[in-house]
């Protein structure tokens, strides 16, 4: 009887082990004295590129300070966008700033640095690396969606934020998305809209104004009542680490995670010139962008972002099932919920599919993935290697997704100005949205994939059917030859 404590410890110790290595399992490398470490089903060694969450921890409490002080001018600044109401949220805040440059210091500073291109770019580079984003459309469409955004939703802190401004509730977040994805389509539409005054650049300095403004709005509250949001657990809402993480979901994830889950393997040049194009966007949004100086420093921040920030909770659970609850049977994908989900656990894997609690998918949703791979591989090799087929694709999907985004019917209806409107309050939360009724509208995603399971299925009976003659004919061949 006495050793049974002991045996209690053990078993107790053995559980925690158990636990632990499910998240992380470390093993010596057999090339040398680095150590691969294993996190949601991804696999790298520890470099001296890598960062510790120690190393990265000061990150959660700084933040884009000059747009912050140049978003207080501008909401003091009379506009037409006030309306009746007064209401500063609704303010064309890039519009003040073009408008009120000579007027402010600060606004000046802000100005001449967001129309000062660093010296680093290349602007063939940013567009070979456009190019690679319509070259393989579909794919990293469904990485942003599903891994980017909904996988992102393991990163605890993160979601402390986003489920504050009611922007991903399941009514709410299609529009969410689309506007996300307006961005993201308007930083790739040519290399002329990233220069300054362009199209890409001004979504992108919109897009760092919201950000300020959410920052200054959430830390406006918390002054109101300390225990809104707890600035020393969570750092400073929308914080460099934040900003980078959202750059790497975008970049580095797309490369490195998303398009090779789906047997996609983007080229050393294609790899090197979409990262670049990425790093102007950061210089842009007042994101650092030392961690995107090379493709070297943009995997290895990936990596160290994996096992510093991905730790899913309760809040981050109700984040990703409603973004799939949003966007079921909706266009341009009209896809099911079970397909979503069997797409969402490809892309991130079961663990962290697990953690987010999004549903094991049966055998059918299985190899409909499959099927979808299947195709997508064939059209992402293929097409490439075909130069005009390439040209000619790109420019389609430029035009055609864009199109489709301002569609009134299945998109926004109209260009989004990245408005201030899902403003938190000291109420508002984020909670689960309940499943719609809906019935099946028209083809999508899905038909797509039964189209490649089929042309996968064919191309296994085709190729075992040649064996097999293949096999029949040598020994044949064999025996003519001896006679």
């Amino acid at each position: 009887m006495g050793s049974c404590p002991s045996w209690i410890a053990i078993q107790q110790y053995s559980i925690l082990l158990l636990s632990f290595t499910t998240t992380m399992a470390l093993k010596s490398s057999k090339s040398g004295n680095s150590t691969e470490y294993h996190y949601w089903g991804y696999s790298f060694h520890w470099t001296d590129l890598h960062s510790s969450a120690d190393d990265l921890k000061s990150l959660i409490y700084s933040c884009d300070s000059l747009a912050d002080e140049c978003v207080e001018r501008l909401n003091k600044i009379p506009s037409a966008d006030d309306g009746a109401d007064k209401r500063p949220f609704k303010k064309d805040l890039y519009g003040l700033l073009r408008d009120h440059v000579e007027d402010d210091p600060k606004l000046n500073e802000l100005w001449t640095e967001i129309n000062t291109v660093p010296e680093w770019v290349d602007w063939d580079q940013i567009q070979r690396g456009q190019d690679v984003f319509f070259r393989y459309g579909l794919p990293i469409l469904n990485v942003l969606s599903f891994e980017s955004l909904l996988g992102g939703m393991g990163a605890m802190r993160v979601v402390e934020t986003l489920s504050r401004t009611g922007g991903f509730g399941a009514k709410v977040v299609r529009r969410r998305l689309l506007e996300t994805l307006q961005h993201i389509l308007q930083v790739n539409s040519s290399a002329e809209g990233m220069k300054p005054g362009g199209d890409g650049h001004i979504s992108c300095v919109r897009v760092r104004l919201l950000h300020s403004s959410v920052r200054r709005r959430i830390l406006s509250l918390v002054d109101q009542n300390p225990e809104y949001y707890d600035v020393n657990k969570y750092g400073t809402p929308v914080n460099d680490l934040d900003c980078i993480g959202t750059i790497n979901t975008f970049c580095s994830a797309v490369v490195w995670l998303g398009l090779p889950r789906q047997g996609i393997y983007p080229s050393q040049q294609e790899t090197n010139d979409y990262t670049a194009l990425w790093r102007l966007v950061a210089y842009y949004m007042g994101t650092p962008t030392d961690p995107f100086e090379s493709t070297a420093k943009a995997r290895a921040m990936m990596e160290s972002l994996l096992i510093s920030e991905i730790d899913p909770t309760e809040t981050g659970k109700v984040l990703a099932k409603n973004i799939i609850i949003g966007l079921e049977n909706t266009a341009p994908a009209f896809a099911s919920k079970e397909f979503m989900e069997a797409m969402s656990r490809l892309l991130n894997g079961d663990q962290l599919a697990d953690e987010l609690d999004i549903p094991r998918s049966n055998l059918y949703y299985r190899m409909l993935i499959w099927g979808y791979c299947f195709w997508v591989m064939a059209v992402s090799y293929v097409v490439p290697k075909i130069y005009f087929l390439d040209r000619i694709m790109i420019s389609l999907r430029r035009k055609y997704f864009y199109k489709l985004i301002l569609d009134e019917k299945m998109g926004l209806g109209e260009e989004s100005r990245f408005e201030f409107k899902y403003v938190p309050t000291l109420t508002r939360t984020t909670h689960l949205g309940q499943r719609r009724s809906t019935k099946f509208e028209r083809p999508g995603i899905e038909s797509l994939a039964r189209l490649g399971l089929v042309a996968a299925f064919t191309a296994v009976v085709t190729l075992g059917m040649g064996i097999m003659f293949a096999a029949r004919m040598i020994p044949s061949q064999l025996f003519m030859v001896r006679a």
